[in-house]
């Protein structure tokens, strides 16, 4: 999508800009700043998603939560504000939300309960510092952030003080989900498409 002209390089889009922008890029929004989400992820990013995305699925079937993958928009709102005036817009590769209010026809307003990101080279440093403080200030109860190269999962699990902790470092084995507790994933089967 052909973002259009700013006015001047302070100027806050919305998310009623956003849906009216032109064609077919991806696009975040993150406090009203515009962040491309192109170029598209390379093949290890798409096996290790595929991957998770079938052992979420199945054991969330027949239950309450449900499963999100990119590019599926999650709406941030700051307050209550209108849909429109949101400046919060964020399309994470994976998206587990428990909580059905939130889901309607444009996707999600409010913060899932649980997020994936897998590093690119195009998003690495935005999804490990920008996306990591909005997770944690929007209330996202456990955020995982996967290195496809190395094989490495960075946990950070939000606390009873509303931050996340010190990152948790897991290199293989299974390991539960603290925010979906029904969820156990096989890290080993996931590092090893």
């Amino acid at each position: 999508m052909s973002m259009p002209n700013l006015k001047n390089e302070k100027e806050i889009l919305t998310y009623g800009d956003y849906r009216n922008w032109p064609g077919e890029e991806r696009w975040e929004l993150i406090q009203g700043v515009p962040y491309d989400m192109s170029p598209a992820p390379n093949t290890r990013h798409q096996e290790i998603l595929v991957a998770l995305n079938y052992q979420i699925f199945r054991c969330l079937m027949n239950r309450d939560c449900r499963l999100f993958v990119a590019p599926y928009d999650f709406r941030l709102p700051e307050k209550d504000e209108a849909d429109d005036e949101i400046i919060t817009v964020v399309q994470p590769d994976l998206a587990v939300v428990c909580d059905s209010s939130k889901v309607d026809d444009r996707g999600c307003r409010g913060a899932p309960d649980f997020i994936i990101e897998i590093l690119s080279p195009s998003t690495a440093a935005k999804d490990q510092t920008r996306k990591l403080s909005l997770y944690e200030k929007h209330g996202v109860k456990e955020y995982w952030i996967i290195h496809p190269t190395d094989n490495i999962l960075y946990v950070r699990t939000l606390g009873p003080d509303g931050r996340y902790g010190v990152s948790e470092i897991v290199v293989g084995g299974s390991k539960k989900i603290a925010a979906v507790p029904e969820l156990i994933i096989d890290l080993d089967a996931v590092f090893s498409v």
